[in-house]
């Protein structure tokens, strides 16, 4: 349409000249809204990016590497394939390198991998070449952050041969999709650009045959044809989705491309990234057991949480006068909850002060500390329950030690395995008081003929909700997707209290996925709700198997790893909070509250916003078919065109600009999330410009009717 606009501003250009006249002003008109429109579009987009540029956050720039001997700091970027470097609590790794030598290496990877808690690193453990990334434990990665202990690592990689390197190099490759509403304007475009140069074809043949000046009617024709383009179109949706923009940010969501806004409002599926968005990203305590099960009597509760608080490295700080618990996740949920009901590991060390401490290894699987209790010495051990329980020869219980038969090992060991199986990361807590300290302090002398206390169980939880929404998302009939890194237990079971995974729904892990092939995927996909253990490639293809059955598809992650997913969906959920610059950048809407519930009122936005384009294009096309009408009669009577092209634009401007965006301003209806989504697949133009019921023949005349 804006073509058609543009040719008939040249040819009234081109006609004044050889008229000689020197009157520009139509063509000046019609290339003005042209730009006008295209700049509206343009300082929308600027201003969301402006908005993203205030969520960015800077990473350390700086490598510590050892070069002929000597230990330096040099910029990230030159660092090069061969190079030693020092890794240590609290910096960056700037490179994919082979770990060399470690000392209690812990390293978040949630970025790469969706992991919540930090891996265990190990240098001496050598792997097979095939394995997932997650399982890489020899190996750290660009853009992945230390935060506990230190290594040596030889660079392997740098820049784009990296794993993340990799990741932006499919970014590149990959080209965005068309939105729904790009596709379907597109498509009215074409359909009414067509009919409008077969109805100026039709009248200037009309008046060549009625012996008009050829001049005259072509004159005639470009008035016509600027007469039947609603040329305030394109400026209308671009106010309705710049007015939908305006809304989303107020409800924690920045839009950072105008169409998007609909798109979300079209999406059948949407798949979401499981830590941080449809849980809160941070551990917590949510079960405690000991050799009877689940502890009810406070006094045991508390003993159990002041021996694991004891034993751990986490610090408290206080924050918006709280206090709060820093340090790895798992022994940050247990000194959380501790605080929770009361209990101050600050005043604990005052009254059993730390003396020593055996930090935890991934061979042993365990982390001892060692206390003054007076004039003797608490031995504190927490670990992996299958490893510690055989490091028992006694339980507590009732505020009495007794003796830890095969029976009971084999009692707590069930009960392990059924935490596990709902999800929990379980630790156990078991300990011993001495009368006097070995010469020598190690694992071998102290982690001995313990008392097990219990097993703490902890979990990311879903974020407050999350529940609710995903149910309104199937009322709406949207199907949500769970995809992540993390393990398929643990996916599983958060799937099914999300509801997400329904009965006849299928889990699978990234492994089984690359044993279908995708054609199989293709016919197969709307089956699968959960995918776990996946790399950046599965995203990708799962996504595009989705769309390949025609969905439109939401797509949301807030890590490097999410980022190829986020450009070939047809639209790209990104976290402000906690989302990396690379995942934001990849996208086209970012939350600001990292929510999934934000993505349900932006579904409720995206489908109002459809409704009233679909209103307003009605409206359009019914006024300037009456402009049509009005100089195709004044034709037939013989006479000249009732309007000239610029009083043809005027009356557009003034009549149909203003009533239309009023229509763009309608509420939503209150059964908006309740409807399917609409098909994008289907394409009658009848249906969608003039409404399903007057495409029926027997209102085809009234439809007529209303036009003029």
């Amino acid at each position: 349409m804006i073509i058609i606009l543009i040719c008939a501003s040249l040819a009234s250009a081109v006609m004044a000249y050889l008229e000689g006249t020197g009157d520009y002003i139509d063509s000046i008109i019609i290339i003005a809204i042209v730009v006008f429109n295209a700049c509206l579009g343009l300082a929308q987009e600027a201003k969301a990016e402006k908005s993203i540029e205030a969520l960015k956050k800077m990473s350390a720039p700086i490598a510590k590497v050892r070069r002929n001997g000597k230990i330096t700091e040099i910029k990230s970027e030159e660092v090069v394939v061969g190079d030693i470097l020092l890794l240590e609590a609290g910096s960056y790794v700037p490179a994919d390198c082979r770990l060399i030598k470690t000392s209690h290496l812990k390293i978040e990877e949630s970025a790469l991998t969706g992991e919540t808690v930090p891996v265990l690193k190990e240098a001496q453990i050598t792997l097979k070449k095939d394995i997932s990334l997650a399982d890489s434990i020899n190996m750290a990665f660009a853009t992945t952050m230390v935060v506990n202990g230190h290594a040596e690592a030889i660079v392997t990689d740098t820049g784009m041969n990296t794993k993340v390197g990799k990741i932006a190099k499919m970014i590149i490759s990959d080209k965005e999709p068309q939105t729904p509403i790009q596709k379907k304007l597109e498509e009215v475009g074409k359909t009414l650009g067509i009919a409008c140069l077969i109805i100026c074809l039709s009248i200037f043949i009309i008046g060549i045959f009625k012996k008009i000046e050829p001049i005259e009617m072509f004159m005639t024709s470009v008035g016509l044809a600027v007469a039947a383009i609603p040329e305030g179109l394109p400026a209308i949706v671009t106010i309705m989705l710049s007015i939908g923009v305006t809304k989303m940010a107020k409800k924690n969501a920045i839009i950072r491309k105008l169409p998007a806004v609909e798109t979300l409002g079209s999406s059948r599926v949407i798949c979401s990234d499981k830590t941080g968005t449809l849980t809160k990203n941070e551990m917590k305590v949510v079960d405690i057991q000991d050799i009877h099960g689940k502890i009810v009597l406070e006094k045991e509760y508390n003993f159990v949480l002041k021996l694991a608080s004891l034993c751990t490295d986490c610090v408290i700080e206080q924050e918006e006068g709280k206090l709060i618990a820093k340090g790895e996740a798992t022994e940050k949920s247990i000194v959380n909850e501790a605080l929770r009901i009361g209990i101050n590991k600050i005043e604990l060390y005052e009254q059993f002060p730390r003396i020593e401490d055996i930090p935890f290894d991934s061979e042993r699987k365990k982390m001892t500390t060692i206390h003054k209790i007076g004039n003797k010495y608490r031995v504190i051990t927490k670990g992996a329950p299958d490893v510690l329980i055989n490091s028992c020869s006694n339980y507590y219980y009732n505020e009495q030690t007794m003796k830890l038969t095969s029976s009971i090992k084999e009692d707590i060991n069930i009960k392990n395995t059924n935490m596990a199986q709902k999800a929990l990361r379980v630790i156990a807590v078991a300990y011993k008081d001495l009368d006097y300290l070995p010469n020598k302090i190690d694992a071998k002398n102290l982690e001995n003929n313990l008392t097990f206390v219990g097993l703490i169980g902890m979990i990311d939880p879903p974020r407050e909700g999350v529940k609710e929404a995903i149910k309104v998302c199937k009322n709406a009939g949207i199907k949500t997707v769970m995809i992540t890194g993390d393990h398929i237990i643990t996916a599983t079971q958060i799937a099914k209290d999300l509801g997400i995974l329904r009965p006849n729904d299928i889990a699978i892990t990234g492994e089984e996925l690359d044993k279908i092939s995708d054609e199989c995927l293709r016919k197969d996909i709307m089956k699968y709700s959960v995918f776990a253990r996946v790399s950046p490639e599965h995203k990708v293809r799962i996504v595009k198997a989705f769309r390949a059955t025609g969905e439109v598809v939401a797509m949301t992650g807030d890590g490097v790893n999410d980022a190829p997913a986020l450009k070939n969906a047809d639209i790209g959920i990104s976290m402000g909070l906690n989302g990396t610059d690379v995942a934001k950048n990849a996208s086209d809407m970012i939350l600001t509250d990292d929510n999934f519930v934000t993505i349900v009122e932006a579904v409720k936005e995206g489908r109002t916003i459809f409704d009233n384009i679909k209103k307003a294009v009605h409206f359009l096309i019914a006024t300037n078919i009456g402009e049509i009408v009005t100089i195709f009669m004044g034709l037939l009577l013989g006479l000249k065109s009732p309007l000239l092209a610029i009083q043809l634009l005027w009356i557009n401007l003034v009549t149909d600009s203003i009533p239309a965006i009023a229509l763009g301003l309608e509420a939503p209806s209150k059964d908006i999330m309740n409807k399917k989504p609409r098909n994008a697949k289907k394409r009658n133009i009848c249906r969608w410009l003039m409404g399903k019921n007057y495409c029926r023949r027997d209102n085809a005349w009234n439809a007529y009717i209303i036009c003029i």
